[in-house]
């Protein structure tokens, strides 16, 4: 299955984390990839390394704001796509953090999406995908598509992102 979360609320990361834990759960190896996230940053990474190990890999460089940057970004995505191509044939589901934000940032093609949708379809993996702006065409091809809305963020008051809830 291919499974997509998207929207511009709160709760992408969470889900693809509730999935891991509902798939481990039910005796599935799962490896969670994190485009985009440094590591280090945030609690889950800690608590994913410590149930995944290798299967575990942040590969990003932090948010991309400046074009100047792109390079480096991109070099990022790309180590994170081979880690990802590389490790699926050992895994029943694939989660992939931040593909989306990768994709619309064009640090990774349509063409790099596709074939990894296509090898882990071939390889009857599940691949669960997420990110803000969903594009039709993984919406079109997407056996399950979840959309967080934002209804209501303290960042929205000029209160910063709090650990143990953003990070």
């Amino acid at each position: 299955m291919l499974i997509v979360y998207t929207g511009n609320g709160k709760g992408k990361t969470s889900a693809c984390i509730g999935q891991a834990l509902r798939a481990m759960g039910q005796g599935m190896t799962v490896a969670f990839g994190q485009f985009m996230k440094r590591d280090g940053q945030s609690g889950e990474q800690r608590l994913l390394k410590q149930m995944l190990g290798t299967f575990f890999f942040a590969g990003g460089e932090g948010f991309f704001r400046h074009e100047q940057d792109r390079e480096r970004h991109r070099a990022a995505a790309l180590k994170t796509l081979a880690w990802a191509t590389a490790i699926l044939p050992g895994v029943d589901m694939l989660i992939l953090d931040e593909t989306l934000y990768a994709f619309n940032a064009a640090l990774l093609t349509k063409s790099e999406v596709e074939n990894l949708i296509a090898l882990s379809a071939g390889q009857n993996r599940h691949l669960v995908l997420s990110g803000r702006d969903a594009p039709d065409w993984i919406v079109q091809s997407a056996d399950i598509v979840t959309e967080m809305l934002e209804i209501k963020h303290p960042c929205r008051n000029g209160l910063n992102a709090a650990p143990g809830i953003e990070f």
